[in-house]
């Protein structure tokens, strides 16, 4: 039977509550990985660390790092032109670094860069949502009525007249029809009244306006 000492104890605890203080900022924002699970990867993390100390292997402790490899990898999804989880899986990452700080005792430590890591998430997302309204992106996909340039350098001309930046990514023709991707930059409320233009253009079949993620 494994005997638990009171710094066994004390060590399983403080890593249960910063990764409860880790998850609840994810559960909180509705991410893939939410409390429950950065729970489970921090205290996962530290009763590795704490089997590695035991056994005096230090490989136990170095394969945390590439277990936690695959979990990331999970959390992530790529389209053609979207990339989603990556903060998700960066504090999982984190998670499993403070997991292995508290196996190895350092309480301060591990508590402080707890609190650093929520703050950034919580203070920098504040700043983040800033620069977006300023500087907003995203995935413009039309599908035109026809296969004429034309159509398309009439689009083109009204992004110019609402001050919107763009790149074309892809042009095709489907079903004889033109099909042209545009990643537009812009401010934010200006981006939001392309949707009116593009609904009422009688040269536009269809449209996707979708998020472009950082």
């Amino acid at each position: 039977m494994i005997d638990f000492s009171q710094v066994d104890i004390a060590r399983i605890g403080i890593s249960v509550a910063c990764g409860a203080l880790l998850g609840f900022e994810r559960e909180y924002r509705n991410k893939s990985a939410g409390f429950r699970t950065i729970i489970l990867i921090t205290l996962g993390s530290t009763i590795f660390t704490m089997m590695s100390e035991t056994m005096g292997d230090d490989r136990i402790a170095a394969n945390i790092i590439t277990g936690i490899g695959f979990i990331g990898a999970g959390v992530i999804f790529k389209d053609s032109y979207s990339v989603t989880g990556l903060t998700t899986a960066a504090v999982i990452w984190m998670a499993a670094a403070i997991g292995m700080v508290v196996g190895m005792y350092d309480y301060n430590l591990s508590i402080t860069v707890s609190l650093v890591v929520v703050l950034i998430l919580s203070l920098f997302h504040g700043l983040e949502n800033l620069l977006d309204w300023v500087h907003h992106r995203k995935t413009l996909i039309v599908t035109f009525d026809d296969n004429k340039l034309d159509s398309l350098k009439t689009l083109e001309n009204h992004l110019n007249k609402s001050k919107l930046k763009f790149a074309r990514k892809e042009i095709a023709k489907q079903d004889n029809k033109l099909v042209v991707t545009l990643l537009v930059f812009g401010r934010k409320n200006r981006i939001k009244k392309l949707d009116t233009y593009l609904l009422s253009s009688n040269k536009i079949a269809h449209f996707n306006l979708a998020q472009t993620s950082r």
